[in-house]
């Protein structure tokens, strides 16, 4: 008992983090064997503020490699974030809050978004980027959502 309540705290410790749900693919290198180098749009709604979902786009790596998840995807990732209903903050947002992370190797690649609230002008910013055990990338890309207020239907 004591066992399942510390793994429960831990559990509830954890950020939450967004799981994202494809949307579709286009394929861009074929392939002979195993799946083709492919961008992939995916969407995730943010864990921490109803009426947000954001939409990435990024490179997946194919080939043999690729098809059983061996081979590194490339660090360039693009970020469009979109208000779709009425925003409802669930908590105290942190600033640079990690909203989305996934892996883009094996072990030492990450691809992560995370979100600043900007007080001054009303919005939300999600910053997505890539990064390395040893090495970061610089490569990274942002959107912002102004919070206004959301059409109530009749």
């Amino acid at each position: 008992m004591r066992l399942f309540k510390g793994l429960a705290a831990a559990l509830a410790a954890m950020p939450l983090l967004a799981v994202a749900e494809e949307i579709g693919s286009v394929s861009t290198v074929f392939k002979w064997v195993g799946p083709n180098d492919k961008i992939v749009v995916e969407a995730f709604d943010d864990p921490g503020v109803e009426g947000v979902t954001c939409y990435l786009s990024r490179a997946k790596t194919g080939g043999v490699k690729g098809g059983l998840g061996l081979a590194e995807d490339r660090a360039e990732a693009s970020i469009a974030c979109r208000q779709v209903g009425p925003i409802r903050f669930k908590g105290e947002l942190k600033e640079g809050e990690e909203v989305f992370k996934e892996r883009t190797s094996l072990v030492f690649k990450t691809m992560q978004v995370v979100r600043f609230f900007d007080r001054k002008r009303n919005s939300l910013v999600y910053l997505v980027y890539s990064d390395r055990v040893i090495e970061g990338s610089p490569q990274n890309a942002v959107t912002a959502i102004p919070i206004m207020p959301w059409p109530v239907k009749p």
